[in-house]
């Protein structure tokens, strides 16, 4: 009978999944290994000799099986990492990405700037990777993290928890700022993110078959052009912020010139830059309200 170690299996699945043109590959056959056994991915190179018994091997089987049909892996595995940081996923949420790190970097470059504590608002927080990104790596925040939906707030509150961040992250449920309560909560911040939904019609109908037929519809989908989630935050967030304070929004890959438009036309803003990532599209707009 032939026997399967580690090795084999991971040259193997890397292999099918090249096949399968799923994304990563090698990196979604060390996850999908790492699941099964209990491994760390490091591990997975020091115990190369080991052979998977029969039950972890069917269990494999399953999770490579519904890997080609392009269910990504992240959800199959139930956590990713995100910021150097490990976050639970479920489909009731988006799978952060690493172009999303550079939001976090930029949020955080601001919050070192300035002195005393600072009050963040994180809205369409999803699984909560923004806010924890934020306040693990900024010590003197207190984070305001909002979202519509309540199964992903449970998946943040997850998070939240396992970075020990609950007493520096409250959660609301609730559509943008609406959740926000004058008396109970901050109302005006310092820094205010969002990673919005910002996909057209049109687009989401292009979009990989992993992203359009597994993660959520909602937040993804942002009306025809793609900017309604924009419109409604800059049509509110200049009485959220307070003077000097700064907006930080992640955009689509050619939406710049839309989203700087449409902050500027708010007035409220003294400096917007739009930022580029490392595959030179827009990624960030960062709005500087006027003092």
């Amino acid at each position: 009978m032939e026997q399967w170690t580690i090795k084999k299996l991971l040259e193997w699945i890397t292999d099918y999944l090249i096949k399968s043109n799923v994304d990563s590959p090698r990196l979604s056959a060390e996850l999908l290994l790492c699941h099964v056994t209990g491994l760390q991915r490091i591990e997975l190179y020091t115990n190369f000799a080991t052979v998977l018994p029969k039950p972890r091997l069917d269990a494999l089987h399953a999770l490579v099986k519904r890997a080609v049909s392009h269910e990504p892996v992240q959800y199959l595995v139930g956590k990713t990492e995100f910021y150097s940081m490990q976050f639970k996923v479920t489909p009731d949420c988006l799978i952060p990405r690493p172009e999303t790190e550079l939001l976090v970097e930029r949020a955080i470059d601001f919050l070192r700037c300035r002195k005393g504590e600072q009050l963040v608002c994180d809205l369409c927080t999803g699984s909560g990777c923004i806010a924890a990104a934020i306040a693990k790596n900024q010590p003197d925040v207190k984070i305001t993290a909002t979202d519509l939906c309540d199964k992903a707030l449970s998946v943040a509150q997850e998070n939240i928890a396992h970075h020990n961040l609950t007493e520096k992250i409250t959660l609301l449920c609730g559509d943008l700022f609406a959740p926000i309560i004058e008396g109970m909560d901050a109302t005006k911040f310092d820094l205010i993110v969002s990673n919005p939904p910002y996909i057209s019609t049109a687009e989401y109908e292009t979009l990989d078959a992993n992203v359009r037929d597994y993660e959520p519809a909602d937040a993804l989908l942002a009306g025809t052009d793609g900017l309604d989630i924009y419109r409604r935050i800059a049509s509110q967030v200049s009485e959220h912020l307070k003077p000097d304070g700064a907006l930080i929004l992640e955009i689509g890959y050619a939406q710049g010139p839309a989203v700087k438009e449409l902050l500027e036309q708010i007035g409220a803003f003294a400096n917007i830059t739009v930022e580029k990532d490392f595959s030179n599209n827009d990624r960030i707009v960062t709005a500087r309200k006027t003092a």
